[in-house]
């Protein structure tokens, strides 16, 4: 049997075909490897950049309530400090009283030993009708008794005013203490921050270096659009509808408005709209409103996520919310249980 032997331009031909399928099998499997890598890498960024972003968020709310506490705390300082001093000039006036209503008692005591008595006696006995000498008779012993009552008032009033006085002492010493004690622990959160402020940077030049297939993933990752799915007619006029009006809006660490947004900031400017005022902080407003089960939700309803309630967003119908969840991220339309739920608030 005599074998074919193929032409050199043919072998040639023959093994670059077969190269040329090799080679694209492979550049093929590179390429699906690199896009599974590449998946793995987003998924791993949005991950981790994630978490750093949601522990950031939740160290801003907690400075924040804690300032809006120092800031009250501060008020009620002013307060006590203003009733202890009213207290005290209340006390004073009512000690000068005394001192005052003593010495009228003092000189009608001194009127009756020196003899002013008998005067009134002798001018008695020298009255033509009895019932004028019985009159003049008890003038002085009526008078010294009507003092003696007014003494008594006044000491009791100022016995009062003196124990008001030493309890708003007491209040503003109480308060005082609270204050702080507040500014030591902001003393340590502010340090803490610091450190976070750190990692926001860190967080914000990351986001910033993203490519367009990571941002895409990143501004996805809560399954994101800013195509609410709801009749606009049923939020018309209403603190949903503000909300709204902001998709699109950059993130903005600390911000309320009207420009840039946090996500409890967006609830606090979305409600000042409608003339509504509600707590500034995530945790606030979760627990200053009343709360209303999942199924009944209303669009304008707040509804708070993660452990300690560190982030919010606001029903607007249709299983959905709008919020502003994190930097690089505009404020956009995600569906309710996106995040794990810890409560909600009706205002």
């Amino acid at each position: 049997m005599s074998k074919r032997i193929l032409p050199a331009a043919a072998l040639v031909s023959a093994l670059a075909v077969t190269s040329v399928s090799g080679i694209s099998q492979v550049v093929a499997q590179e390429a699906a490897l690199r896009q599974e890598s590449n998946t793995e890498d987003v998924d791993a960024l949005v991950e981790r950049v994630g978490e750093v972003a949601r522990k950031v968020s939740a160290k801003n709310e907690e400075v924040k309530e804690l300032e809006l506490e120092l800031e009250n705390k501060q008020a009620e300082v002013a307060d006590s400090e203003r009733a202890a001093a009213e207290a005290q000039s209340r006390a004073d006036g009512a000690k000068g009283d005394v001192s005052a209503q003593q010495e009228k008692v003092n000189g009608i005591a001194q009127s009756r030993y020196r003899g002013d008595s008998r005067s009134a006696v002798s001018g008695a006995l020298a009255a033509e009708d009895p019932s004028d000498a019985v009159e003049r008779m008890g003038y002085l012993g009526a008078l010294s008794r009507k003092a003696q009552r007014t003494l008594d008032a006044k000491a009791n009033a100022a016995t009062i005013a003196e124990d008001e006085k030493h309890k708003a002492a007491a209040a503003v010493d109480k308060v005082r203490e609270e204050k702080k004690a507040l500014e030591e622990q902001r003393e340590v959160l502010l340090k803490e921050k610091e450190e976070l402020e750190k990692q926001q940077k860190d967080i914000e030049k990351q986001v910033d270096a993203l490519d367009e297939q990571q941002r895409k993933a990143w501004e996805s990752q809560f399954g994101g659009s800013d195509n609410p799915n709801v009749d606009l007619g049923d939020v018309a006029d209403g603190a949903a509808s503000a909300a709204l009006s902001k998709l699109g809006a950059p993130y903005g660490w600390g911000a309320a408005g009207p420009d840039q947004f946090d996500c409890s900031g967006l609830m606090f400017w979305a409600y000042q709209q409608i003339g509504k005022s509600i707590p500034r902080t995530s945790q606030a407003q979760i627990a200053g409103g009343t709360s209303v089960p999942l199924e009944d939700l209303q669009p304008g309803d707040i509804v708070g996520y993660y452990p300690g309630v560190t982030h919010v967003g606001m029903y607007i119908g249709s299983g959905q919310v709008v919020h502003a969840s994190t930097y690089g991220v505009p404020v956009q339309v995600v569906p309710l249980k996106s995040m794990p739920i810890t409560g909600t608030a009706r205002y």
